[in-house]
């Protein structure tokens, strides 16, 4: 069985939380409080930060990411996708968009991954190409991250 390293067990939660969320909206901070008293759910205060500050940018940028992923999406709805689908394009999207912190390539090839695993490769090929396309604007380098040399 493959070890599932801190940041993908993090992004998968991030997934599970918006994927609960959508159905039963409430107050996000309550909400993150009870998601993560489960005992399962015990992060390193690193992975804690890093979900919570995804969570909160996806949220906080929801018509701007849907934006840029409808140009991808053969100018369907983003809302009209699968929920599942939806949200791993968002995460992954956010990720590319905002968190110069993270190699574009290493948000789809996380996103590719969580689609296989929650859904079925049908879902991952459709992820890997809207997310590749998106990919293709972006004026960083896809493999690299971003410091601050200032």
């Amino acid at each position: 069985m493959n070890k599932v390293t801190g940041r993908r067990l993090a992004r998968e939660w991030i997934v599970q939380f918006l994927f609960q969320t959508e159905f039963n909206p409430g107050n996000l901070d309550e909400a993150l409080a009870e998601f993560f008293d489960d005992e399962e759910k015990k992060p390193l205060e690193r992975d804690r930060v890093y979900v919570d500050e995804v969570i909160r940018g996806v949220i906080d940028n929801q018509l701007k990411i849907d934006r840029t992923l409808k140009k991808y999406t053969d100018n369907w709805d983003v809302d009209r996708l699968g929920a599942l689908d939806r949200i791993v394009l968002r995460v992954a999207a956010y990720e590319m968009l905002y968190r110069t912190d993270v190699p574009p390539v290493v948000s789809i090839n996380e996103a590719v991954e969580i689609a296989k695993a929650y859904s079925d490769k049908k879902s991952a090929r459709f992820v890997n190409g809207v997310l590749d396309r998106v990919q293709k604007e972006l004026s960083r380098p896809s493999r690299s991250i971003e410091t601050d040399n200032g």
